[in-house]
């Protein structure tokens, strides 16, 4: 399970689940679009884009993205 805490004013972002190995990179060169990938250190794909205005929706909208995957 991913327990995401991030900020817009952050350009990167990497979030690790212990139990399936895998991680979420967020990386973001506006702090408005956030490109989401999904996968191990070495293999990922890419999930989709995110747009945000605040933490508390980038935080709910990685949260949805992530449900979707299950």
């Amino acid at each position: 399970m991913f327990n995401f805490c991030m900020s817009i004013n952050d350009n990167f972002a990497s979030f690790y689940d212990r139990s399936t190995e895998q991680f979420i990179f967020v990386d973001s060169f506006d702090n408005h679009e956030f490109n989401v990938r999904f996968g191990t250190l070495e293999n990922s794909v890419d999930l989709g884009t995110i747009h945000a205005e605040s933490d508390q929706v980038l935080n709910k909208k990685l949260e949805q993205l992530i449900e979707n995957l299950h």
